[in-house]
């Protein structure tokens, strides 16, 4: 026995059969050799064009709905050499042997992978969802989840000093290691302290199959001789202990107080992309603070000399972008390495982006980046 509502489902299905036979009929009469339309016997009604509508509307849907799915990204949290990690994936979250490339994000301090949220989606968008991109956090960087701690094993972190400069170097190369098939060629995305991460890896790593690597607003050098690191390094270095101390205060407000704290604080910033927020609003966490403030006395001590033997070796895999008015990396570091290598692809800012350009430019960068790289990946 069929209940009413049983039987108008069923007559809606037969409907839309005889509607989609009506359709393939006046298809076939209309582009078959030698007939025409008036071979077709049935005609299509009203009702007809009404359901066809509807399908394809619903067809239509369906895409956007599969597109809106794409762009929701992953997140992941991992202990990689012992301290909590976050990773953000975009696409396959999970690499196999077959997979030919892979983006990977390596940001700038505080390394919080949230913030570069709109870049990586417009990347991955812009190449037709083809390639994974995903960004790793630099260690500690991250609130970790109730299930995990900061580090897994303290004292094999602090041997590591897993927090330091050179920890999180060694970070990034265990997390290919582990993660990674060897296989798989790389497009590299360094930001600020992410590019001299970036040449470390590649020194260190030489197997890498790195296609190219992109360093944006780059601190490779001295950077505590720039306008930014003659302020910053008496804090991070002197009184980072000090300093400490209105982190942990701030960690202490409510989450919807941190939240208003952060809004007021970006204000002044007319196209503030709104998914920084909340990544910021995690960052007030004092042990992620506290850990992005010590790399950052690291970086003040040992980012002295800009390493030329290894962007002589990798020289056509490099493209640079150095901001016009960057206070982390001024105008003549840019001047004297383009000096230094003529043949070397290095580009200037021309449109006014902020050292911080996730913060309002991350889609608008993101699409210069496609740019640049979109025939290294076609060859």
């Amino acid at each position: 026995m069929v209940s009413s509502s049983g039987k108008k489902k069923q007559n809606k299905k037969k409907n839309r059969r005889s509607t989609l036979g009506k359709l393939t009929n006046w298809h076939r009469g209309v582009f078959q050799a030698g007939s025409t339309r008036a071979a077709v016997t049935e005609e299509i009604t009203g009702r007809d064009v009404i359901i066809i509508f509807l399908l394809i509307l619903k067809a239509f849907k369906m895409d956007q709905t599969v597109s809106e799915r794409r762009d929701e990204p992953q997140t992941d949290f991992i202990y990689c050499c012992g301290a909590v990690t976050e990773v953000l994936k975009f696409g396959s979250c999970q690499l196999h042997s077959g997979q030919k490339v892979l983006f990977l994000i390596i940001p700038g301090n505080p390394g919080v992978v949230g913030f570069y949220r709109t870049f990586m989606q417009t990347i991955h968008s812009m190449f037709g969802y083809q390639h994974p991109v995903w960004a790793v956090s630099h260690a500690g960087h991250c609130a970790p989840p109730d299930s995990m701690d900061m580090v897994e094993d303290s004292s094999s972190a602090a041997e590591m000093d897993v927090f330091g400069l050179n920890g999180q170097i060694e970070h990034k190369l265990e997390f290919l290691s582990k993660y990674v098939p060897k296989e798989t060629s790389l497009v590299l995305v360094g930001h600020s302290i992410g590019c001299y991460i970036i040449l470390k890896m590649m020194k260190r790593d030489p197997e890498l199959k790195v296609i190219k690597a992109v360093m944006l607003f780059p601190t490779i050098e001295r950077m505590a001789q720039t306008p930014q690191g003659k302020v910053m390094t008496p804090v991070l270095c002197q009184m980072r202990y000090v300093a400490y101390l209105p982190v942990f205060l701030l960690s202490l407000l409510p989450e919807g107080l941190k939240t208003s704290l952060v809004k007021l604080i970006f204000s002044g910033i007319k196209s503030l992309d709104q998914t920084v927020v909340q990544p910021t609003v995690g960052l007030l966490s004092g042990d992620c603070a506290a850990n992005a403030m010590y790399m950052g006395g690291q970086e003040m001590r040992k980012v002295l000399e800009r390493d030329n033997i290894t962007i002589r070796n990798n020289l056509e895999k490099l493209i640079f972008y150095y901001g016009a008015t960057d206070h982390w990396c001024p105008v003549q570091y840019y001047h004297n390495i383009k000096q230094d290598f003529p043949r070397g692809d290095f580009r200037l800012c021309e449109n006014g982006f902020r050292h911080a350009f996730v913060l309002d430019m991350g889609r608008e960068v993101a699409r210069m980046v496609v740019g640049w790289i979109r025939a290294d990946l076609r060859t």
